[in-house]
């Protein structure tokens, strides 16, 4: 899930919620994180001034690192162009 708000600012910015309900072990946590941060990183020039919020919305016991990153590069292509 991606919450998002115009900042006014010249940039984006990103925080990540994964809850330890949704991704029990700590590794899954980071790994979800880093993964967010990364996908952010190489999409930020092409993303609106808005302060994104990524939230785990379902369990990711069983997704691949791939579907992590389809998923989220999804989630920031849906933005609207403000």
């Amino acid at each position: 899930m991606l919450h998002y708000r115009p900042n006014g600012l010249d940039t984006a910015r990103l925080g990540v919620v994964v809850a330890k309900k949704l991704a029990k072990r700590a590794n899954v946590r980071n790994l979800v994180k880093r993964i967010a941060r990364e996908i952010f990183r190489r999409q930020r020039t092409d993303t609106p001034a808005c302060d994104l919020i990524v939230r785990l919305h379902a369990p990711v016991a069983t997704a691949t690192r791939a579907e992590l990153n389809q998923d989220l590069l999804q989630l920031l292509s849906r933005l609207p162009r403000l």
